[in-house]
């Protein structure tokens, strides 16, 4: 009797584990499906790139043009809004675009483009670092060799 009961447990665990299988199956070849018909359209999910990783990008002598402005363009997209002024200074948080602003004005595969671009895109998001943004530019081209 008390065998019979154990085959019969472990004949209807066996069809739960059956079930659960094909569950998993059925999902996974389900997202699939959806993430190949997404592919096809883009839509697949961003991921933030870092605010250091960019910068380290557009420091990178070797970065070519290309790639250059889409770095540039990454940094508007996702961290192109500095923290409000405190008070009369700009915000701590400015020196890092200033030294992206004064990087790209000295880096070999720059062109006026990428950075006309990208000092636009900054100041219509930023209106009032405007000031900050023209002398960082004005520095980094000064700084630059002949």
């Amino acid at each position: 009797m008390e065998a019979e009961l154990i085959i019969k447990s472990m004949m209807g665990l066996i069809a739960i584990l059956a079930v659960l299988i094909f569950f998993l199956f059925f999902e996974s070849g389900r997202k699939s499906k959806t993430q190949k018909k997404s592919g096809n359209n883009n839509a697949v999910e961003e991921i933030k790139p870092d605010l250091s990783s960019l910068v380290i990008i557009v420091k990178n002598k070797k970065t070519d043009e290309k790639r250059l402005g889409e770095t540039l363009d990454l940094i508007i997209k996702y961290y192109g809004i500095i923290d409000k002024e405190v008070g009369i200074r700009p915000h701590p948080s400015f020196d890092i675009y200033a030294k992206i602003l004064s990087t790209i004005c000295k880096h070999p595969n720059t062109n006026k483009n990428i950075i006309i671009k990208f000092d636009r895109e900054l100041e219509k998001l930023n209106p009032e670092y405007k000031k900050e943004i023209n002398e960082a530019i004005a520095k980094g081209l000064n700084s630059r060799g002949t």
